[in-house]
């Protein structure tokens, strides 16, 4: 299971929770926003919401948009009936009547209440109040700043280290796999080779493969490498120099090199990455 990122936006006053499990879609708190409008029962204004018919038509198309599974007959009931007076609608009832994705509720102490994506948790601000929803915004694009500019340092750092550990495997080559009699032509292949070696294991293909299926990216495989996996490169460069130092053949090296990829990327995918030091600049 992903581990769950959670972190507050600071708007107007009110603490908004915010968390993703995927770094990539952010989940935001309907309940907290709603506190802007009426701060004693936050449900009210979401179900109040809820009710409206063009709040469920931009609901009906985010999730055609983005979730295969999609209930659009039930939708259609929804949507037939809303705007009249003895329609009712919540969150929980949209989520088990459609399987919609784009709204979760949570239970517990901490953190319960409405969340939805971060599309939709913008609508919703906009209909609350439109200078809610600025500063809404504004306090989310500095999260998302800081969390890309501290994702980039150690992207950078970690491509460093990759660069330097490669020093450490192409004197591993030279010493081990580079007959003297070899021409400069020759050994460019040999080290091309292993480099393969390292390719292969961790993302499955060549740097050949990779340029055929990316014609049209700048760079290399290792340029578009992720965070973790170029911290799993650093040491899988330094530990195939160990083995080609004790001149275990290719092919076993990549069998090895490929269980220590997965094992090290399962480990780092369940840590926090983005709670990493930071670095002094």
């Amino acid at each position: 299971m992903s581990k769950i990122k959670a972190d507050l936006l600071h708007v107007k006053g009110i603490d908004v929770g915010i968390y993703t499990e995927d770094y990539r879609n952010e989940y935001i708190s309907l309940t907290d926003i709603a506190r802007f409008r009426n701060s004693d029962d936050p449900r009210f204004a979401i179900q109040n919401w809820m009710r409206n018919r063009n709040t469920l038509e931009f609901l009906g198309l985010w999730e055609s948009l983005h979730n295969p599974n999609f209930n659009r007959v039930q939708f259609d009931t929804f949507r037939s009936e809303a705007g009249l007076n003895r329609f009712v609608m919540t969150p929980s009832k949209w989520i088990e009547s459609t399987g919609a994705i784009g709204l979760v509720t949570k239970a517990g102490r901490y953190n319960s209440g409405t969340y939805a994506h971060s599309d939709i948790a913008m609508e919703f601000a906009s209909w609350i109040s439109a200078e809610f929803k600025l500063y809404l915004m504004k306090d989310y694009r500095r999260l998302k700043f800081d969390e890309n500019s501290r994702l980039s340092l150690s992207w950078n750092l970690n491509r460093e280290i990759s660069k330097l550990n490669y020093r450490v495997h192409t004197d591993a080559i030279q010493q081990n796999l580079l007959p003297p009699e070899l021409t400069k032509e020759q050994q460019s292949y040999v080290y091309a080779d292993e480099a393969d070696v390292l390719n292969v294991a961790l993302f499955g293909m060549t740097a050949a493969q990779w340029r055929k299926l990316n014609s049209g990216k700048k760079g290399n495989i290792r340029d578009y490498a992720s965070l973790q996996q170029l911290l799993v490169l650093a040491n899988m460069e330094s530990y195939n120099a160990l083995l080609i130092g004790q001149k275990m053949v290719q092919s076993e090296r990549l069998k090895a090199l490929r269980n220590m990829a997965i094992n090290q990327l399962n480990t780092i995918s369940a840590m926090e990455m983005t709670n990493l030091p930071q670095l002094a600049l």
